[in-house]
């Protein structure tokens, strides 16, 4: 079985605008065309057999539009989470609202959402969010939307870490994006995930090998951040890795599988 825990898809009216919109922000091609039934045929050419898909709400009047599209993919080879963004004037309603209609976690953008990921309102969203037993995922790390001003560094995660000790932290790009160094200084050991999204090809074999061996593989999620990676290069990638086939189960599947309670 494989799960790709972190993909993107966006409505159908909205999607070839969002994405030339993110491709000229980013400087990158994506291998979808943004949509639902994109990320299906995607999934199905790779073999992956559940994407999670992860909406960004990106001011605070977004909140239920996104939420609306997302809860129509809960079961079956999409399973999307919610959204929140840190102003809301009410995170816990909003909290309570995305865990009763049946969302398993939430997507936290903090460059999308221009706040710094060591800001009282993310503090205060992970920890109620964990209270909910809902699963929180964030970006972290280097963005191509704002190159020279991380919102989520390994330190900032951290911080965060150590005074909510959250029990569902996915940190994606492993950790913090181009900035494995310091993810290897600050993160690695600690009880949070990282997934694997747009990582593969970029950080060296030798260096994730280290990452997954110090930090566990128990712990690692395989990831694409589709549309901007292809699915199934990134299976192929993955499984080419030495790593112990129990290992590459857990990453293709097993851990995502303990998360999402399937």
């Amino acid at each position: 079985m494989i799960i790709d825990f972190h993909t993107h898809m966006f409505p159908d009216k909205i999607a070839r605008g969002t994405l030339e919109f993110l491709e000229e922000a980013c400087k990158t091609k994506p291998y979808t065309d943004g949509t639902c039934r994109g990320l299906l045929a995607s999934a199905d050419h790779a073999d992956v057999d559940i994407c999670v898909a992860l909406p960004v709400v990106t001011k605070p009047s977004q909140f239920s539009s996104v939420n609306e599209f997302a809860s129509g993919y809960q079961e079956g080879k999409i399973i999307s989470f919610g959204g929140i963004h840190p102003e809301t004037d009410d995170y816990k309603a909003q909290l309570r609202q995305i865990r009763d209609m049946g969302f398993k976690g939430i997507k936290l953008h903090p460059d999308y959402q221009d706040m710094y990921f060591n800001d009282i309102r993310y503090t205060r969203i992970v920890s109620y969010a964990s209270e909910l037993d809902l699963i929180v995922s964030v970006h972290a790390g280097i963005d191509p939307k704002s190159l020279d001003d991380v919102h989520c560094t390994p330190r900032m995660a951290r911080e965060l870490i150590e005074e909510v000790k959250p029990d569902k932290l996915v940190l994606a790009h492993l950790g913090g994006n181009r900035m494995w160094d310091e993810v290897e200084r600050e993160l690695v050991g600690l009880d949070v995930f990282f997934d694997t999204g747009v990582v593969l090809g970029c950080i060296s074999q030798e260096k994730f090998l280290r990452i997954v061996d110090t930090h566990g593989a128990d712990k690692i999620l395989f990831a694409t951040d589709s549309p901007w990676k292809g699915q199934k290069e990134y299976v192929k990638l993955l499984s080419s890795m030495p790593l112990k086939s129990q290992d590459k189960e857990l990453i293709f599947s097993g851990n995502a599988r303990r998360l999402l309670g399937i």
